[in-house]
């Protein structure tokens, strides 16, 4: 048996999609099924349910991976033990965050911390939720810093990954304004409306296709674009292009200067939570220092 088929499993359970779970762990999909499929001859029991879409874990596989979290756990444990024996003055904190949140949340968010804790090292590795999610689980990252929605399952304990919500953001739909002010593009008529959308697969595709079927709105929204980051997204909205459902956090300023109008009623917009996560193990002074502090923030402390 092998590590890299415990983290395979891990990844997949979180993914439940063998394509992403491959792309992620950067593999072949055949290849990623082969070691899947060793994991499973190695525990003598199917882990997974393929009959149904998206897959599924069997009972055999929910309880094989809470023992995988805590081997890997183990693990890390096992290797901040043995790096804790070499002197590290500069200790860097290292996050993988969501493209959005990396690039629009955690610049504003770290002041804060800064402006209470003094100056802190930090590298960011921005990655979709997949590549965050394998990050923290593998020990490659002190933390990870994601949307939370009920609607996109995270797949990981409570109990070995603990989280903290560290602020609110809304997904809304907006256009470019047109030489009267007002949305190029509006969701309030009957007429085709071009859609700016996310990748099926991201963490915000996997949101907001269920909103627009819900509200009768994918017979009306025309595919023009496809992207899996609201960066990408964002500048072919401004360019007048079609409508894109955008984080406010990213927006804040063209939502002030009217270069982006809300469009449609509230209901089209969405709620998320911005949490901060970390695997249960002993971590360096510096994390421990930075959680404490964010844990005290979202408790009212």
């Amino acid at each position: 048996m092998e590590i890299n088929w415990i983290e395979d499993f891990m990844v997949l359970a979180v993914t439940r999609n063998f394509s992403r779970a491959a792309e992620t762990r950067n593999v072949s999909q055949p290849a990623f099924s082969r070691r899947i499929r060793n994991l499973e001859y190695w525990v003598g029991a199917p882990l997974l349910d393929r009959s149904v879409f998206p897959i599924a874990l069997t009972p055999a596989g929910e309880a094989f991976r809470k023992r995988a979290e805590d081997v890997l756990r183990s693990l890390q444990y096992a290797r901040e033990e043995a790096r804790g024996m070499v002197a590290r003055p500069d200790e860097v904190i290292s996050f993988a965050a969501l493209h959005t949140l990396g690039i629009n949340f955690f610049p504003r968010w770290l002041a804060g911390i800064e402006a209470a804790l003094g100056k802190q090292k930090t590298r960011v590795v921005p990655d979709n939720l997949s590549g965050c999610v394998e990050a923290l689980i593998s020990g490659s990252c002190d933390a990870m810093l994601c949307y939370s929605h009920p609607g996109v399952q995270m797949s990981l304990d409570s109990a070995s990954f603990p989280s903290v919500e560290l602020a609110q953001d809304r997904i809304v739909p907006v256009s470019a304004p047109d030489a009267q002010g007002r949305p190029r593009h509006d969701l309030g008529g009957s007429g085709p409306v071009p859609y700016l959308c996310y990748s099926p697969e991201s963490f915000l595709g996997r949101l907001v296709q269920p909103l627009v079927e819900a509200h009768g709105l994918n017979q009306r929204l025309i595919f023009h674009y496809e992207n899996s980051m609201a960066e990408a997204l964002k500048p072919a909205a401004l360019a007048g292009a079609g409508v894109a459902w955008l984080p406010e956090l990213a927006i804040r300023d063209e939502l002030a200067q009217g270069t982006l109008l809300p469009v449609g009623p509230p209901e089209f917009g969405l709620q998320v939570a911005v949490r901060l996560y970390r695997m249960r193990t002993p971590a360096s002074a510096e994390m421990d220092r930075l959680w404490a502090h964010a844990a005290a923030a979202a408790a009212g402390g």
